[in-house]
């Protein structure tokens, strides 16, 4: 049964109430709704636990998509209960974990700002990420992540504006990553806005994000690696930069 995927219209609703639509034979869960991410596009899915009527939990590990994007598959880990079909339960985000995502995965979308070539891979952690990029230019971290700052310090607002899946497939030149594709086939897909009128960045992503640039907090380039002729790989840690 298709689940209402409530994290896609607010990235801050940290709980919500659930029904049990199924339980698969491997103890995953589905919900009629739901506020976990799953994971997707680089950006791990969401942990956290189900309370039961009784007070009782669930204890979940990373939430992630069944046969298509419209299935979110909620995993318990180890020795928990099993619900029922029917039962409601009210649903808890492990939220200092996400909302750390949620700023790593914005860092990632400014750091495309400030190097604009082509994204060849992206994974979003808690503590660092990386961004690929299709280049062979020597950049300076230190520059980069003074330009970073400067995005973040401005505090710029993001929001998501909704386009439909015909409009993305007539504009592909709006997607800046080569291997990644941003979720279709749900109707809409998101792009996330950064700046009045996304006068600083526009792109599909269906991914999570906070609401303004100064959420990031201290971010920097740790290491720009050298993985190919032509592809370079920035890390992004928080904090300043190491002495």
């Amino acid at each position: 049964m298709p689940v209402t995927p409530l994290f896609r219209d607010d990235f801050y609703l940290s709980t919500a109430e659930g029904t049990v639509t199924a339980v698969h034979d491997d103890g995953s869960i589905e919900l009629d709704q739901t506020c976990f991410y799953a994971t997707s596009g680089g950006q791990p899915g969401d942990s956290g636990f189900l309370e039961r009527a009784d007070g009782s939990r669930i204890e979940l590990g990373v939430t992630t998509n069944g046969a298509d994007k419209s299935i979110i598959l909620h995993r318990p880990l180890d020795g928990q209960a099993r619900p029922e079909i029917g039962e409601k339960l009210v649903l808890h985000i492990d939220w200092a974990r996400r909302y750390k995502l949620m700023r790593m995965h914005t860092a990632c979308h400014i750091l495309s700002v400030v190097c604009q070539f082509p994204i060849t891979g992206a994974a979003v952690g808690e503590d660092e990420s990386r961004v690929d990029f299709d280049m062979s230019e020597t950049i300076d971290k230190d520059e980069v992540t003074a330009k970073m700052m400067e995005i973040v310090a401005a505090n710029h607002p993001i929001y998501l504006q909704w386009i439909t899946d015909e409009e993305l497939a007539a504009n592909p030149g709006i997607v800046k990553s080569k291997n990644v594709r941003p979720p279709i086939g749900l109707g809409r897909v998101s792009l996330v806005c950064i700046g009045e009128n996304a006068a600083i960045d526009s792109q599909p992503c269906g991914g999570t994000h906070v609401s303004e640039t100064q959420e990031v907090g201290e971010i920097h380039i740790a290491k720009i690696e050298k993985k190919g002729k032509e592809n370079r790989r920035f890390r992004i840690k928080f904090g300043k930069p190491e002495a």
